[in-house]
């Protein structure tokens, strides 16, 4: 599998297997209209807010493997696992972040993925 960083890709393995996540324009809307958001701005300030439940985190991370290209559900996406935990589905959310809007500084997020 070959991630292209400049389209926004990174990869993260999830229950021991390897994937492409990429928040484009229509995972984007998919956030969207999940938060009610009406636009990108009003979705980072409530993902920025640092108050995401482990619903949230399965919602980016579902938006991002299916804008990759993944046929999975944020249900699947729940019952999947990663090293480190909860920590580690954290990370995932924070580099898919960086790698979509360019790190901290673009999102005003205080998710850090390192």
């Amino acid at each position: 599998m070959v991630i292209n960083p400049k389209r926004g890709e990174i990869a993260a393995e999830l229950s021991e297997k390897r994937y492409r996540l990429c928040l484009t324009l229509g995972a984007l809307a998919e956030l969207e209209a999940a938060y009610g958001a009406e636009d990108l701005g009003t979705l980072l300030s409530r993902i920025a807010s640092g108050k995401l439940a482990a619903r949230d985190i399965a919602r980016i991370v579902g938006a991002g493997l299916r804008g990759g290209g993944a046929d999975v559900s944020d249900a699947d996406v729940l019952t999947m696992t990663v090293d480190g935990g909860a920590a580690g589905f954290t990370d995932i959310v924070a580099r898919l972040l960086k790698a979509t809007f360019g790190g901290n500084e673009a999102t005003g997020s205080g998710i850090d993925g390192g």
